[in-house]
């Protein structure tokens, strides 16, 4: 079974967001990046889980400079065989996802995953526009897959309820919270990823279908007003006038 699981470069939660050029650009300055914890605690892990159930490989991919290349070495450490860094600028979604489906379709993966979203962007595009330029079966926001040969029993919530859908390799899958539970990698995985492969390959062809015009950042934390409990009628007229819906 190979299995293909794309990982993202994304901030530190804790991180001070800033832009620069006029607001076209983020400040990557003194950022702290990380694995995108979609990818990371949950399509990772759970790869990592079916293949010591049914044997085969897991391959990390990421789209990106050499700079991405230590996210890439703890996916490595946590567990994926080897790993491919393609050698290209995350412009957008799109081009991503041609990146992404291009090497796979390349390299006959049965299933690629992906994280639900990036926590950056919070776009949750790019895996399904990968399973379209594949023509694979697509299944989001997965929160449970069992593995019984080459047909996958996928759950997801939806309001409600669960839904449950049954497809076939090859299949792409974007992975919710509930798919698996986050591993930290032991020093024994973080010793052994400095010699497993790390193979750069260079950029299909194709190039950026939007361009970000400008970033703003979301209006300050105003102070909080504290309501004396017997003031009901402070505390009405200030949820009338001042309050906003979030």
């Amino acid at each position: 079974m190979k299995i293909l699981v794309c990982i993202s470069k994304a901030p530190d939660t804790t991180s001070k967001i800033a832009f620069t050029d006029g607001n076209s650009k983020f400040d990557e300055n003194g950022v702290q990046f990380i694995v995108n914890p979609y990818d990371e605690w949950y399509a990772l892990v759970r790869a990592l889980e079916l293949k010591e159930a049914n044997g085969g490989n897991v391959t990390v991919l990421n789209v990106g400079g050499v700079d991405n290349d230590p996210i890439i070495r703890k996916a490595l450490a946590i567990g994926a065989d080897d790993a491919v860094r393609i050698d290209a600028k995350s412009e957008d979604a799109l081009y991503v996802a041609k990146q992404i489906a291009a090497y796979a379709k390349q390299n006959a993966f049965d299933m690629v995953f992906c994280g639900k979203e990036t926590i950056d962007y919070n776009g949750s595009q790019v895996a399904g526009m990968v399973s379209e330029l594949m023509n694979a079966p697509y299944i989001s926001l997965a929160c449970k897959l069992d593995m019984s040969g080459n047909n996958a029993t996928i759950e997801r919530e939806v309001e409600g309820g669960v839904e449950v859908i049954e497809t076939s390799i090859p299949f792409v899958i974007s992975a919710a919270k509930g798919m698996a539970e986050a591993r930290i990698p032991n020093m024994r995985g973080i010793m052994a990823a400095r010699t497993k492969p790390l193979t750069v390959v260079p950029a299909y062809e194709g190039s950026a279908s939007t361009k970000v015009k400008s970033f703003t950042l979301p209006p300050a934390k105003s102070a909080c007003k504290y309501v004396d409990a017997a003031n009901v009628d402070e505390l009405v007229n200030l949820l009338h006038t001042e309050a906003k819906a979030i």
